[in-house]
């Protein structure tokens, strides 16, 4: 599998990752998620991300992957208190948080740790960023970085202070490309897309129950892909590479709770990026599509 220098970090990483949210939501079974990463990191990956609030998402990465902790680079996230005393984005919570997600993934650092959809208001008040930077000091993370979108995640990026940045973009959701990564490029952040496929929502006949997937499948009303109206693989695979050839791209992270389908979606990804006909292709249908309130969704 290709691999990107990942911005100004040390890092080499898989064009393909793996997003651990969704074995953390459906409680997958250690014996799935053993069989899901560890077949994966065999066929090429070597980026796992996942989040404190994810459900128990940190403790089975931990439980299964610990014992291969050198063959991959692992990020999470902060901000959510998600069961500890205090308050979301309280100082003293951040840390405890942060020692918290070390002990459940089984290590004593991760290579990034994002804040996690930070308000600007928030990031302003400047003591969310010092605890990311002590933590560094200390060797708990290797880099710090941002996750979240639109303006907020613009205003995190002109602070300079991070080294990676993870965003929502993919066929349905392009504000990122515009806005915030361009100014992540300039500072050479290693920049990680998440939904990269936009949650598969143009394949409901009607709204899903799952709201997590409500504002794509209404975007995808209004948006003439033809290409979706064929194969679900092959328009997976144009929506895919689409998000994978977006210029400043490293890394896409994909969750499933299927023990196959990273190596699936590998296969795809392996393909290349789109060409520079039907990339542009894909952004003008969108750009004609777009309406005010099509922000990049958190």
């Amino acid at each position: 599998m290709e691999r990107r220098t990942f911005g100004k970090t040390d890092m080499k990483v898989s064009v393909l990752g793996f997003g651990g949210a969704e074995v953390g939501y459906s409680e997958a079974t250690p014996e799935t998620v053993d069989r899901l990463l560890g077949t994966a990191l065999d066929a090429g990956l070597n980026v796992i991300d996942t989040a404190e609030c994810y459900n128990i998402s940190e403790e089975l990465i931990g439980s299964t992957m610990s014992h291969r902790r050198n063959d991959f680079y692992l990020f999470t996230k902060c901000g959510h208190s998600s069961g500890l005393s205090r308050e979301d984005w309280d100082p003293r919570m951040l840390e405890l948080s942060i020692d918290r997600s070390l002990k459940r993934l089984k290590t004593d650092y991760v290579d990034t740790i994002q804040l996690h959809s930070c308000s600007e208001e928030i990031l302003r008040k400047g003591d969310v960023i010092e605890v990311l930077e002590r933590a560094k000091e200390k060797g708990k993370t290797r880099y710090i970085g941002y996750s979240g979108d639109s303006t907020d995640a613009l205003y995190a990026i002109k602070t300079g202070a991070f080294d990676t940045f993870e965003t929502s973009v993919n066929i349905a959701d392009q504000e990122a490309i515009e806005l915030t990564i361009p100014e992540a490029v300039k500072r050479g952040m290693g920049i990680i897309a998440k939904r990269p496929i936009a949650n598969v929502a143009w394949n409901y006949d009607s709204k899903p129950d799952n709201d997590y997937y409500h504002e794509y499948w209404e975007r995808f009303k209004e948006l003439p892909y033809n290409f979706l109206k064929g194969d679900l693989t092959e328009a997976v695979e144009k929506a895919l590479r689409f998000t994978l050839t977006v210029p400043g791209v490293h890394t896409a992270i994909v969750g499933t709770a299927k023990a196959n389908r990273w190596i699936e979606n590998a296969e795809l990804a392996n393909k290349g990026n789109l060409s520079e006909d039907e990339y542009h292709k894909i952004r003008s249908i969108f750009q004609e599509a777009v309406q005010p309130d099509w922000v990049g969704q958190v």
